[in-house]
């Protein structure tokens, strides 16, 4: 019988409530069943990510490969359209996959991620030629293929989570701070590329590997700006790794070197990473982080995300 993670029942359960129960209770029968049609066994300990179980395994062929089974959610459809779009450009590879299972079978990499890289500038600069070879064109909709999302079809949602949260939230962020963000979303998020991107291009989502020195993994699969992608990794370096103090000289320096690396105009970037710190505050009053749920740490964080959108918001 496949063990599940004390962390993963924690989290699915205090996230799902009974339906993330039902669903851990019934995820060692279903990754046995997966192992046996894919013919694979396992190849050391279970472990997780935010949403599903990770359990290392061998082919049939004795190759390394890992077995991933997510908690059904909206959030995680696009995976795999992402990967096989990809084909390991950048990314991990896609050997098998079952939609209604929200099952896949990828390449092995190893669990060392960007994010334990000491040196800042070698995190951003990672990240950002990563997203710029995981920027491909999208693939036409067609007929019987999934249309991936796009992030534009997500800009009326956003504005009007905005304005509700800065009305109904209590909290510290100067108004022109939540204007600019309304304004990144009024003039950038409607009308954007038909370029696929991560979605969730953050330093814990980028693992060392073989094939390739570094690979991402986690996407959500949109399509939309790359710099939407930066904006998502400089808000979460700026947090995790500059203290949460979010000077503004050190934030606007990460802002060029991952620029520089990915290519991209360092202006839309710092625009996408203004509006997600803003996001990120007002998200963190409603729901908490994953890191802390209430108390002082979650104080703490949302002070820290309050001073990075001020830091990103033009003086």
């Amino acid at each position: 019988m496949i063990e599940i993670p004390d962390g993963l029942v924690r989290s699915t359960v205090d996230r799902e409530g009974a339906p993330g129960a039902a669903w851990i209770g019934e995820l060692p029968g279903l990754a046995a069943r997966l192992l046996e049609r894919w013919g694979c066994a396992p190849d050391g300990e279970a472990a997780h990510g935010g949403v599903g179980l990770v359990l290392p395994v061998r082919r049939g062929s004795g190759r390394p490969a890992v077995l991933k089974v997510s908690f059904p959610h909206p959030g995680n459809v696009h995976e795999p359209d992402a990967f096989a779009v990809w084909t390991g450009r950048g990314a991990v590879r896609l050997y098998e996959r079952d939609d209604e299972r929200f099952a896949m079978l990828l390449e092995r990499a190893s669990p060392v991620t960007l994010a334990e890289v000491r040196d800042g500038d070698e995190v951003l600069t990672v990240a950002g030629r990563l997203s710029l070879r995981l920027g491909v064109p999208a693939p036409p909709d067609l007929p019987g293929l999934p249309r991936l999302p796009r992030l534009s079809d997500r800009a009326a949602g956003w504005e009007e989570q905005l304005r509700r949260d800065a009305a109904s939230l209590a909290h510290t962020m100067p108004a022109r701070s939540v204007a600019a963000a309304l304004a990144t979303v009024r003039e950038l998020a409607r009308d954007q590329p038909e370029v696929l991107v991560h979605g969730d291009l953050h330093p814990r989502n980028v693992l060392r590997a073989e094939r390739e020195p570094w690979l991402a993994v986690d996407p959500k699969g949109y399509v939309g700006d790359r710099a939407y992608d930066g904006g998502t990794l400089l808000t979460v370096h700026a947090l995790t790794t500059l203290g949460g103090a979010a000077p503004r000289q050190p934030v606007l320096r990460a802002l060029d070197v991952f620029a520089e690396a990915a290519e991209l105009d360092r202006e839309r970037i710092r625009r996408w990473a203004q509006l997600q710190a803003v996001q990120a505050a007002f998200r963190g009053r409603r729901h908490g982080f994953r890191r802390a749920r209430g108390g002082p740490g979650l104080d703490l964080l949302t002070g820290y995300a309050d001073r990075l959108a001020e830091a990103l918001t033009p003086t």
